[in-house]
């Protein structure tokens, strides 16, 4: 499941091909998974959504053969910020996540809690140090709360990248995609 960031809102599927695994797929680029990338409607936001996403995914799971093990997140941006909020309330529905270049928002800048509910999820998080469309604090508090529980996180922080270029320099890394593959639900 892949989500978009801001940019790629609204209703025409075609601008979903300007980042991200879409915008690889599009230019001839092959990765090794079935590519869920539904569209944020214009004005909106996926954390608020998260149950919408999770119902389209069951969906999809019912009417194709997807690998219920090998369900894996990944976002950009605003889509990363949905990663993190659709990890939080599905922490037992990713094999694992990959949220690039965003954090975790409710609407509030505080963390939930219970953040801790995820901890056992499989999570690489990426973000650009130059970013200053979504500071890298937001990603390291995110990432510091989830190490302070125990998590196994990873983070790889691109000390000369800005806001795109994190996104770009992650999915190019077929370590990435590898990375994904190890990992798998436990039944």
């Amino acid at each position: 499941l892949f989500l978009h960031g801001s940019e790629e809102r609204g209703d025409d599927p075609r601008i979903l091909t300007r980042q991200g695994l879409p915008k690889l797929l599009a230019s001839g680029e092959e990765v090794p998974f079935v590519v869920l990338s539904p569209q944020c409607p214009a004005g909106e936001w996926w954390w608020p959504r998260v149950h919408l996403l999770a119902a389209l995914l069951d969906s999809v799971q019912v009417e194709y053969s997807v690998d219920p093990q090998r369900v894996y997140l990944t976002g950009l941006s605003m889509g990363a910020f949905g990663a993190w909020a659709m990890a939080y309330q599905y922490p037992e529905r990713f094999a694992a996540v990959v949220p690039i270049a965003g954090g975790y928002t409710d609407g509030t800048a505080n963390l939930p809690e219970d953040l801790c509910r995820m901890a056992s999820v499989p999570i690489w998080a990426f973000h650009g140090e130059q970013d200053r469309n979504v500071l890298v604090n937001e990603s390291q508090r995110v990432v510091d709360a989830l190490r302070a529980c125990g998590s196994n996180v990873r983070f790889t922080l691109y000390p000369d990248a800005a806001h795109i270029e994190s996104w770009e320099r992650a999915y190019a890394d077929p370590e990435l995609f590898d990375w994904l593959l190890q990992h798998t639900l436990c039944q």
